[in-house]
């Protein structure tokens, strides 16, 4: 099954490499410094630039000061753009303790069946809502056949 997520997350060829500077903050999410390169054209020289990314970490396996290799994907949240590609080099605990990453085709395969869950609830909702809607129209009907056989029967009785 091949869907548009996950076509569009294989086409992903370029990655960056950073430093986690920080982790464990937020669930789910780490921060990584990716390093970049300045021109000033007053002194003629390169200058550091830094980037920030806030990153996705679906099992929390980063620790701050891991080298990581990070990815485009889609948006997790308002900020988070990024998930987790690989550790590089592990800082502190070592790789073997924690929890592993997952691979891009887990993350791929994990989304679509949230996707797949999500879309089924709200076709259920849809169904529900149009039956409510069904038989609040049926309802109406009734009360205002109700409605004219009781206003015929006053009218009959008045006409007497």
């Amino acid at each position: 099954m091949s869907s548009q997520v996950s076509r569009a997350a294989r086409r992903v060829t370029h990655e960056l490499h950073g430093i986690v500077v920080s982790a464990g903050l937020m669930q789910k999410t780490v921060k990584v410094r990716v390093a970049g390169q300045k021109w000033n054209k007053i002194v003629n020289k390169f200058y550091g630039d830094p980037k920030h990314y806030l990153v996705h970490d679906p099992n929390s396996s980063l620790r701050t000061g891991d080298v990581v290799a990070i990815a485009p994907g889609w948006p997790t949240s308002r900020h988070k753009r990024h998930v987790v590609k690989q550790i590089i080099a592990p800082f502190g605990e070592p790789i073997e303790s924690r929890p592993a990453v997952p691979s891009l085709d887990e993350i791929i395969a994990e989304r679509e069946t949230k996707k797949a869950a999500k879309d089924e609830r709200k076709a259920q909702r849809k169904q529900s809502e149009e039956e409510q809607r069904l038989a609040l129209k049926k309802a109406t009907a009734t009360e205002r056949e109700s409605k004219r056989t009781a206003w015929e029967q006053l009218k009959a009785k008045s006409g007497q």
